[in-house]
């Protein structure tokens, strides 16, 4: 059900391939029905586990905001793979706010009406 709303979200957001301190994630979950943004303030690697796994510092972008740590491995938190945490399927991936999905800007521009006038000013 989770592959379902990933696949229409790649369709509407511009998602990288990478994710880094700085990066806003999208973070998608099927139970409870959630979609959230979150910022990375941090990735580490987890010294109690073996190689491959990182603490994820992220600060949920809710009301009120909150601090998390998700220990997860580098295809989890690049959105290349859903994963469960507590039994539930969770998806995280950073988006890119430099540009459109693909696609849609070209169908955006086939879209725009000539007839459309620019802004102007009123005095």
């Amino acid at each position: 059900m989770l592959q379902k709303l990933v696949d229409e979200l790649r369709k509407v957001v511009s998602f990288k391939e990478n994710t880094a301190p700085g990066d806003v994630v999208l973070i998608a979950a099927d139970n409870p029905r959630l979609l959230v943004y979150a910022l990375v303030k941090a990735i580490e690697p987890d010294p109690g586990r073996r190689d491959k796994w990182w603490n994820v510092h992220m600060h949920l972008l809710t009301v009120p905001p909150r601090e998390t740590v998700w220990t997860l491995r580098e295809p989890q938190f690049t959105g290349r793979e859903i994963f469960t945490m507590g039994g539930e399927e969770r998806f995280l991936q950073a988006v890119r706010f430099d540009a459109p999905p693909e696609g849609q800007h070209e169908q955006a521009r086939k879209e725009a009406s000539p007839a459309v006038k620019p802004f102007r000013r009123l005095k």
